[in-house]
């Protein structure tokens, strides 16, 4: 869950890195470094514990300002950078990336896992290697060592065989000044094309402000890169094949806002209404490029995803459903690739990443294409590994989201769930024209309801929050669409206040979660419209009688959601099946508000990165 950046070319190696650091750090933040090359050969290598800020104030330290204190023909103009999230090790300086052997001679960054590298280690010491971390990024550089005798190529080839996992490493030798050799294995790593320079990185967006002249390297292809150009081994001319990488890998910027968590939920609206523009265009949902014959004959839907996408695929399921009639089930995407049986013949499987890259996501993507089933990316990053692998893209339209707590690209995908909902509806004859019309109206107007909810909302957020800042847990209860909003509101509120929370079906609370309720125990009720509203309020009863507080989510024309609770939120009505979409604004703001309440870093939570690419 790391992200790497290289660059070589004639340009102050140092600046770029930092930059390119600075536009993966969502990847991870709990350490970084950057490891620069001359042209003698000799390379210099600045690690810090911290996110980037930490990084750059111990580069300034090290590095004089202006040219770095040295003359233009010594500034170095080759390196690699990375900013960690840790998988083996500690959070400390010796665990930070980039690592090298014990002589100096190979310098490499590392995103991923090497599932074998215990064994690896012990082989390499028992031949005498000397290790001064616990990483197993550093066995990586060790290795390569092992094998280099002036050929970086061959010598990251062959250790590339022994890795088991899944990896992408860019490595630099002493030796080779100018040169960077990278290689994947299911981890994401692309190229940027320059005019005399060039770039290699985890994602676009490491390079996308210096080129859109993208690569994409496959997996275990070994690319060799210097200022001259670059070279894929098996693959002639592979420099003609660069594609041009979208618009939309833009600089962060808060806009004005104290965080970006803030600002990308005010974006909501915006993302809605680009995303619905595009998939709403003939009235009939997404064009996927699947005929529609095989649309029609399709027997289930599958979804698989992680985290808040898992959330959105289940918000999204009864909207699937009931619009096309078509048995929908949601997995999580890392105990999906792992069950006795999968899936079945004629299934239209669904992996949901924002970012394209989630590894389990992928994985599970590729069995199912493996079984001869359709698979669909629905995807917030037009360049990425899930794009290029499905067979179909469902593209989110939220813009570049910074925040580690997803807000508007969890909006935007259920959004897009229900445009695909009414092509499906289509392709299979369930609704007539005129209903179709309708709820694409419905759709439509998302954006408007979207953008009334956030005022509300965070007015009653920054009241309540309070409340909750000390809350030894909160409880969030739900029934159909809701349950699914009511888990994503609880894992909101633990991502970035870090109180303990957890979600049910309302009517699941009899069988055990309500043993854990009390005065001081908040419950959040999403209590919107839907043919099971009367049994939801019934448990909204049985909660209080508990003497526990009761904050609702109601529509604005639920005049009984009042009668059972405390407190109430009030969010604009809408078909039942999309007023659960917007019941989300007000949970993901009390998540805010309480973290700011208690002093915390909502756009850097602890121990999270915005993009899982490890298992």
């Amino acid at each position: 869950m790391c992200g790497i950046v290289g660059y070589t070319g004639a340009r102050p190696a140092r600046p770029l890195l930092l930059d390119g650091l600075s536009a993966l750090e969502y990847r991870g933040y709990d350490s970084a470094g950057i490891a620069a090359g001359h042209a003698d050969g000799t390379v210099d290598t600045v690690r810090s514990v911290g996110n980037l800020a930490a990084l750059r104030a111990a580069v300034a330290e090290r590095v004089p300002a202006g040219a770095g204190g040295l003359s233009v023909e010594d500034e170095p103009t080759a390196g690699l950078g990375h900013t960690r999230w840790a998988t083996h090790g500690a959070v400390t300086e010796e665990n930070a990336h980039p690592h090298t052997d014990d002589a100096g001679r190979v310098h490499i960054v590392l995103n991923g896992i090497v599932e074998n590298w215990l064994d690896l280690r012990l082989q390499l010491e028992a031949g005498g290697a000397e290790f001064t971390s616990d990483t197993d990024a550093e066995v990586v550089a060790h290795l390569i060592a092992s094998f280099y005798r002036g050929d970086l190529e061959l010598a990251v080839d062959r250790a590339r065989r022994k890795l088991r996992g899944h990896w992408a490493v860019a490595a630099m030798a002493a030796g080779r000044p100018g040169t960077i050799v990278g290689v994947r294995k299911e981890a994401p790593l692309v190229v940027g094309l320059g005019d005399g320079e060039n770039f290699i990185a985890s994602a676009v967006p490491a390079f996308a402000s210096q080129t859109r002249r993208v690569l994409e390297i496959a997996d275990r292809e070994l690319v060799t890169m210097t200022a001259r150009g670059v070279e894929v081994a098996g693959r002639p001319g592979a420099a003609a094949q660069a594609v041009t990488a979208s618009a939309g890998h833009r600089a962060p910027d808060k806009d004005g806002f104290d965080t970006y968590m803030r600002k990308e939920i005010s974006e909501q609206p915006d993302a809605v209404a680009a995303t619905m523009f595009e998939h709403l265009a003939d009235g009939d949902g997404p064009e996927l490029g699947i005929p529609a014959e095989a649309l029609a004959a399709l027997r289930a839907v599958r979804i698989v995803a992680c985290g808040t996408s898992y959330h959105a695929g289940l918000a999204a399921r009864e909207i699937i459903e009931t619009w096309a009639d078509l048995p929908v089930e949601v997995d999580v995407a890392s105990e999906h690739r792992h069950r006795a049986a999968p899936g079945a013949e004629g299934e239209l499987l669904i992996g949901i990443t924002q970012s394209g890259e989630t590894a389990d996501t992928l994985a599970a993507m590729r069995e199912a294409q493996a079984r001869g089933n359709r698979v669909l990316a629905l995807t917030n990053n037009a360049d990425s590994q899930a794009a290029r692998d499905a067979d179909a893209v469902l593209l989110t339209r939220a813009g570049t989201e910074i925040g580690v707590a997803a807000t508007k690209t969890f909006t935007a995908q259920v959004a897009a769930l229900a445009a695909l909902g009414l092509r499906l509806s289509n392709a299979r004859g369930v609704l007539d024209a005129a209903r179709r019309r309708e709820l694409a109206g419905e759709l439509a107007t998302l954006p408007d309801l979207i953008e009334r909810a956030v005022g509300e909302a965070d007015r009653w957020a920054a009241r309540v929050a309070p409340s909750f800042a000390d809350a030894p847990m909160v409880m969030f209860l739900g029934r159909q669409g809701g349950a699914a909003i009511a888990m994503e509101g609880a894992l909101k509120l633990k991502e970035v206040s870090y109180i303990p929370s957890d979600a049910y079906p309302a009517g699941e609370m009899k069988h055990g979660p309500i043993a854990l309720l009390s005065a001081e125990t908040p419950v959040v009720c999403v209590a919107t419209s839907g043919p099971l509203q009367d049994k939801l309020h019934s448990n909204m009863a049985e909660v209080r009688a508990r003497g526990a507080r009761v904050h609702a989510v109601a529509c604005e024309a639920d005049a009984a959601a009042a009668a059972h609770a405390d407190d109430v939120v009030r969010v604009p009505a809408a078909s039942p099946e999309l007023q659960a979409l917007l019941a989300v604004v007000p949970l993901q703001l009390l998540a805010y508000h309480v973290a700011v309440a208690r002093g915390l870093n909502v756009d850097q939570p602890r121990n999270l990165a915005k993009t899982v690419t490890v298992e």
